[in-house]
């Protein structure tokens, strides 16, 4: 069995997810009914930006690297089931998501759901580039876990 994934191929589907979650965060805050959701939104917006430009960096580095000391076959059929079950790794799904959101506590919903759900694939993705980026991604998820408490903390006050 062949790999299902390369690692550049797993940094790629980071940037859609973060591409997607740009335009879903950029499409809520203009529809929230709230200045405090609108607020929130833009900024993880502006966050969502950022790591796109992030992982592009790491893109450039990664090239075909082959992950070390994992069965690649197994991880990469892995790393591909959670790809098919995340939403967000669809192509322009962001802003059509947020176009069928009623509320902003729905909106928070959704955003729980996506910051959840990124940290895992980004967990995963850890495993799958080198070294040198490694250190990255965690800083990123450490990001996605601060997302994930400002939107908790935003459906608390809704």
């Amino acid at each position: 069995m062949g790999n299902i994934f390369s690692g550049s191929e797993i940094v790629e589907i980071g940037i859609q997810i973060e591409v997607n979650g740009r335009d879903f965060y950029s499409s809520l805050a203009k529809r929230a009914l709230s200045p405090k959701a609108a607020k929130i939104f833009n900024f993880l917006a502006g966050e969502e930006e950022r790591h796109i430009l992030i992982f592009q960096k790491i893109l450039e580095k990664v090239e075909k690297y082959e992950p070390q000391g994992l069965d690649a076959d197994e991880y990469y059929a892995y790393m591909s089931s959670l790809a098919k079950e995340y939403v967000f790794t669809q192509k322009d799904i962001g802003a059509g998501l947020a176009a069928k959101i009623k509320s902003d506590k729905e909106a928070a919903d959704v955003g729980i759901s996506h910051e959840k759900d990124s940290i895992i694939f980004y967990e995963g993705m850890r495993k799958t580039i080198p070294e040198y980026a490694q250190g990255v991604i965690s800083e990123l998820i450490q990001q996605e876990e601060e997302h994930l408490k400002q939107l908790l903390n935003l459906k608390k006050g809704l």
